[in-house]
Order: C-alpha cells, then sequence, then structure tokens
C-alpha cells in the first residue's frame, strides 16, 4: 500500500467522512487478507494509514459542494444547477474521486483492483463497478442515480464469458460533466488521448462527481499526483490484454502473477520531462518494457497523454500516493504506486 497525505488536510478528510451521504460500509466487500502492501514513499514510513510525507490528499468533496463546485440539490425551473453555473441535468460522466472510493470501499486505501462492491458470480466486477457509478453519481446529485450509468472498463470475459470492451458500454453520447461541460459528442471523439471535443476546462484534467477537476480536487491545496484511472483497456477502448484487468475487477492481493497488473489511463495527461514523452514509444531500457501486459516489469507501453490507456500499474492491491514518485514503482503491488488511488471513469448511457 502506498497512502501520502499532507497532515493538514487530514482533518477536512475526516469530517468529509463524517457527514457524506450514500452506502453504508456494509453495501461494500471487505477487503480480504493480504490486500494491502507495505509502503515506498520516500516521506516516511505509514501509520495509521497515513504516511507524513507533506504531500495532499487531494480532498475532493463528497455529495456536497466544493469551491466551484455543484450544491446537488437546488433546483430552478425544473432543471438543476450548481453554484459553479450551468446545469447539470446532462450529467453523465465523471471520474470517481479519492473520498468517494475511500467511503464506498470502507478503506483508507480504497477498492483495489475488486470492485465486485457486494456482487457475486459472472461478471460481478463490472456489475459492481456500474453500482459504484451510480451510488456516486447519487450521492453527488440527488436522483441522478437512476440513470443507466457503466464503469469505463474492460474484461476478458463477462457474464456471457465473452470479451468486453470498454468503449462497447457507456452508449453512444453525448456525455458531460457535474456542471454541463460537454466531455465527448460521441465515441469517436472519445477515440484520441484527450477527448477532442471537450470543454476546454477539462480536456486535460477531467472531472470528478462534484465537476472539480481531479488533479486539484481541493481547490485550496496544491495538485496531486493521482492520474491514474483504472480502465483495463488499450488506446482504442478495448480489451489491453489478459493480464491488465485484475482477473475482470475481482482481485486485490496484489499477487503480480496470479493477478497481472492493471491497465490505467491518465485523466491529466503526465509530462515528467527529461526524455518521458506525451506520446507512445517509450524509450526501451532501465527496467522499462514496450510489450504490453507483461506481470513483471514496470510500465509496459507507456502514452502519458492517453486518457485511457497510458500504462500498466504495479498491481492489484488496494493503494494510494499522491506525491510524484516517477512512474509505477517495480517493488510495489497496488493500484496506485504511480500516481493514483485506483479510481474509474463513469459514464451514463444517456444524458
Amino acid at each position: 500500500m502506498t497512502i501520502t497525505y499532507r497532515p493538514l488536510l487530514l482533518p477536512l478528510a475526516v469530517a468529509l467522512l463524517s457527514t457524506a451521504v450514500g452506502c453504508s460500509g456494509s453495501d461494500a466487500e471487505a477487503p480480504g487478507d493480504g490486500t494491502t502492501s507495505t509502503s515506498s514513499s520516500s516521506g516516511g514510513a505509514t501509520s495509521g494509514g497515513a504516511t507524513t510525507g507533506g504531500a495532499t490528499t487531494g480532498g475532493a468533496t463528497t455529495g456536497g459542494a466544493t469551491t466551484g463546485a455543484t450544491t446537488g440539490g437546488a433546483t430552478t425551473g425544473g432543471a438543476t444547477t450548481g453554484t459553479g453555473g450551468g446545469t447539470t441535468e446532462k450529467f453523465s460522466f465523471f471520474v470517481t474521486s479519492l473520498v468517494a472510493m475511500q467511503e464506498l470501499s470502507g478503506s483508507q486505501d480504497g477498492f483495489g483492483g475488486d470492485l465486485r462492491f457486494g456482487e457475486t458470480g459472472p461478471g460481478a466486477g463490472l456489475r459492481g463497478a456500474d453500482k459504484i457509478c451510480a451510488t456516486i453519481a447519487e450521492r453527488s446529485l440527488p436522483g441522478a442515480g437512476s440513470k443507466q450509468w457503466r464503469a469505463f472498463l474492460s474484461a476478458v470475459a463477462g457474464e456471457d464469458g465473452k470479451q468486453v470492451d470498454a468503449i462497447d458500454r457507456i452508449g453512444e453520447g453525448p456525455w458531460y460533466d457535474r456542471l454541463g461541460r460537454l466531455v465527448a459528442n460521441n465515441k469517436a471523439e472519445l477515440l484520441n488521448d484527450r477527448p477532442i471535443a471537450a470543454d476546454e476546462a477539462i480536456i486535460d484534467d477531467l472531472p470528478n462527481e462534484d465537476g472539480v477537476p481531479n488533479h486539484q480536487p481541493d481547490p485550496s491545496q496544491p495538485e496531486v499526483d493521482n492520474h491514474d484511472i483504472l480502465t483495463g483497456t488499450n488506446d482504442q477502448g478495448k480489451l489491453y490484454s489478459a493480464t491488465a484487468t485484475c482477473k475482470d475487477w475481482t482481485a486485490a492481493a496484489g499477487d503480480k502473477n496470479a493477478e497481472g497488473r492493471p491497465r490505467v489511463g491518465h485523466s491529466w495527461p503526465r509530462n515528467f520531462g527529461g526524455g518521458f514523452p506525451t506520446g507512445g514509444g517509450f524509450p526501451t531500457g532501465g527496467g522499462f518494457p514496450t510489450g504490453g501486459g507483461d506481470p513483471g516489469g514496470p510500465g509496459g507501453n507507456l502514452n502519458m497523454a492517453n486518457w485511457m490507456s497510458s500504462l500498466d500499474e504495479s498491481g492489484c492491491a488496494p493503494g494510494i500516493n499522491l506525491l510524484e514518485t516517477g512512474g509505477p514503482l517495480p517493488n510495489e503491488s497496488t493500484v496506485g504506486s504511480g500516481g493514483g488511488y485506483g479510481g474509474i471513469y463513469c459514464f451514463a448511457l444517456t444524458p
């Protein structure tokens, strides 16, 4: 597990957790034995679920309003509006926030690669992830949970045993964020490094369920390194490899040989600087393989700008890392070691 927090932001996170409205902890499956890994962030050893390394938590709000975000309840003339302006009746896309994933999982480490959320049987990982999306949408905007929400996740086998491609799960568009800003009109616009018609305010920083750009979920705090979003998907929205889905989103032990390493996209483009390109073709050497789906090496095929397929994370165990550590860590086994917390993208089939 890798968790990094700013100490000053912990009281805010605790306050938010104590007042949020949503599913009870009993709705989520408790992580089994061996679902955490040791901390490897440079800020210090983990104690009580947090590392005193001076990094921020990302502090996204849950079900309420942040600065410039929506309040999640007021209506005017039949269309829900937010304090940041614009209607939210078209709300049909978001990145699941850190705080929401912590609350629904019942763990400060989040779900990891096991997204079943109480579902069982074939396809449980995908159904559970869809339920996570609907639950978070409802918390942000009462009534929005009744839409048909789908997690942007691929799988080796769905309920019918056949391959599932994320791009085929989400409808035909258009999709809008919590503040009514356009994300994409159709699938063709999504199938690019960044959704090409997205509002300029969010195209390079896709927002969470409150309409807050995910790179700086708490506007009062500095930006955080939280861009890795679970997809299991290649740059065409299809299954990346047989080892890229944490056993179809049912596994979180962190055993790379048995569970593989999840493919993630970047909610905001990553620019390492000094030789790390934003496009494909990451240089070989230094332990970064160019072949995809390798459960042993860090990174896989890298495209640091692509929102749905950027790199392979370190493993499937729950874990959070919001400090810049230079990419997935080879000695880690968590979904967040490269900069993230195991968030997912959520789309409604219709606005």
